[in-house]
């Protein structure tokens, strides 16, 4: 049970959609009830077919809205009013068809249209059949409403109503009351937090592309989707963040500066170029090892075999965290064995304050919405089981905040630019 009034003064316009997760709605309204939150609700008209208004009328002790063609609403406004009341707007469930909407920026119902007008956070808790969530279209859309600041509690995975068994359960009523209020404690109205408040995180994410003549290149299958789940992170605990980006097809998270190259030796330079101004360096691009000596021309495919002489790329990673006044250093490990081992020899062999590791390979870390990994420092470690790699950024950035407090760098001053 969820503490009394740790949701006082939110006002939840609740929002309920045509999933058949809706039957848990009524309680998610009581249960927001018992946290201290005021609560609104607005259905879709299909939502409608599967829970009557009255039900949420009788829970929630306020008039349902469905339809943005109310005569009597309308004529103040009332969609205007509804969306400048709310201090947060929750969607439980969401579905596959709602995210799509508000991905286009669609208006053409009430609920679509209160979540244009709002300047309120808004939240949604999935529910859906597990192909539908994994479909590239959700969470192209995902990922989309996410670089805009929309908030995202589950799915959960298990039994569906379908049959199928997988991901996209609606988390449960007491989870996403939970969730907010964990989600809310730090700043009710925007949900941020301070963890990293006035800090100046530098993130690089992604692989890097080196050219083995003007139309072929080699990298990796990283997809940039951790790195970028962790830059979002950051800004939402408050912190200044740049983001150096290898090349992925990815939006870039709300209020983040991002800086795109292609190479390992681009992204040396734009993060050393920005190195002095941070207070934390993540590195959680996958950045070439090594990199082939570039043919001018096209190599013609004439031989039976190709043999090409790679070098070694600058290590960015060892490079930060030699330099004087350096930053706090967090390094990533993708592994596809022996994953404690090898990211400890790299934790201690780079002298970084703490590294997170994850095993790859088939359906592992790279390009998976979900991951699980090991964080590692000098004297502990702490493990984070499978979830969504956004969820999971958070739970990193707060590891960040605690082991840089815990190694007394609150108030480190970094070396500035001259200039």
């Amino acid at each position: 049970m969820q503490r009394l009034g740790a949701l006082d003064n939110q006002r939840v316009l609740l929002g309920v959609t045509g999933g058949i997760a809706a039957y848990k709605s009524p309680d998610l309204v009581r249960r927001l009830q018992d946290a201290g939150a005021e609560v609104r609700v607005v259905m879709t008209p299909s939502a409608t077919r599967l829970v009557a208004p009255t039900v949420f009328q009788a829970v929630s002790g306020h008039p349902v809205r469905s339809e943005l063609w109310d005569e009597a609403a309308e004529a103040a406004m009332g969609h205007i009013e509804l969306a400048r009341w709310a201090t947060m707007v929750l969607i439980a469930p969401a579905t596959a068809h709602l995210m799509s909407q508000l991905a286009t920026g669609a208006a053409g119902n009430l609920l679509t249209t209160l979540c244009l007008a709002t300047s309120a956070p808004v939240v949604l808790a999935p529910a859906m059949n597990q192909a539908m969530w994994r479909h590239a279209a959700t969470q192209a859309n995902r990922s989309t409403l996410e670089s805009r600041g929309v908030r995202f509690v589950g799915p959960a995975s298990g039994s569906q109503a379908c049959g199928d068994v997988g991901p996209g359960r609606m988390v449960e009523p007491g989870d996403i009351v939970g969730a907010l209020v964990e989600q809310t404690a730090g700043d009710l109205t925007g949900l941020r937090n301070d963890q990293l408040k006035g800090l100046r995180v530098l993130v690089t994410a992604g692989p890097t592309r080196e050219p083995i003549d003007p139309v072929r290149f080699v990298s990796n299958r990283s997809s940039g989707k951790m790195g970028f789940a962790v830059a979002r992170a950051a800004v939402e605990a408050g912190a200044e963040v740049t983001l150096v980006a290898g090349p992925v097809h990815l939006p870039t998270p709300a209020g983040v500066r991002r800086v795109d190259v292609e190479t390992a030796a681009e992204m040396f330079a734009a993060t050393l170029d920005r190195i002095a101004d941070a207070d934390i360096y993540i590195g959680a691009a996958a950045i070439s090892d090594y990199r082939p000596e570039p043919a001018p021309q096209k190599i013609k495919k004439r031989a039976d075999r190709l043999v090409l002489d790679m070098v070694k790329s600058p290590d960015l990673l060892a490079t930060i965290a030699a330099r004087p006044g350096a930053p706090f250093t967090v390094g990533f490990a993708a592994e596809t064995e022996r994953v404690e081992e090898y990211a400890r020899q790299k934790l201690e062999g780079k002298r970084l304050d703490m590294i997170v590791a994850n095993q790859v390979g088939a359906k592992l870390g790279f390009d998976e919405d979900e991951n699980s990994v090991l964080i590692l420092w000098r004297d502990g470690q702490e493990v984070l089981g499978r979830m969504a790699k956004s969820d999971l950024a958070r739970r990193i950035i707060a590891t960040v905040a605690a082991r840089r407090a815990a190694a007394g760098r609150a108030n480190v001053t970094p070396l500035r630019r001259p200039g």
